[in-house]
């Protein structure tokens, strides 16, 4: 019997992060909350990894990997994470047909998007890691869907994101 590493349980709902706190709990922040806590990201978004920021952020192993990949559980629970980083940045998934999909400018884009869509916006780097975490993870479909909202964005909101974010987004969402 294989015991479920620290993230696959937090994922689960059976144990917290590092500092307490359950993933039901940080989807229930306010945008607030969101941008001035900077150590949840990694939890709601793992790598394989070490984290330049954090070190106390988990780091996905081959079996966790898997275990995502394998779970639809685990992805639709990564689903509800990626919808509420979405609302902070002002985007949704548009469901056209229960397996068809695409993520787009919300109606509350115009006001969210003063908090991420500037230039050398830490959200950005954000940004990066949920599109490698969503391909990594099984649902390269979302980190596809993502992108393609954010090259549109790039020509929309013409410079406020530089060639090189854009550049560091694309090399995110190259099969795993």
């Amino acid at each position: 019997m294989t015991t479920d590493s620290k993230i696959v349980q937090f994922y689960l709902g059976k144990t917290t992060d590092n500092r307490g706190r359950s993933i039901e709990e940080i989807w229930q922040w306010d945008h607030e909350l969101l941008e001035r806590t900077h150590d949840y990201i990694q939890w709601l978004f793992p790598l394989p990894e070490v984290s330049r920021f954090h070190p106390h952020a988990p780091i996905l192993t081959e079996a966790d990997i898997t275990r995502f990949r394998n779970s639809f559980g685990l992805n639709t629970r990564l689903t509800v994470s990626l919808e509420v980083i979405l609302d902070f940045y002002g985007l949704s998934c548009q469901y056209l047909e229960p397996k068809n999909f695409k993520i787009v400018p919300a109606v509350n884009f115009p006001i969210r998007k003063k908090c991420w869509l500037h230039w050398g916006n830490h959200n950005h780097l954000r940004i990066g890691r949920i599109l490698r975490s969503l391909q990594v993870l099984g649902l390269e479909n979302y980190a596809q869907s993502l992108l393609q909202c954010l090259e549109q964005l790039f020509i929309l909101e013409e410079g406020k994101i530089t060639k090189l974010t854009l550049a560091s987004w694309q090399d995110a969402v190259k099969a795993y």
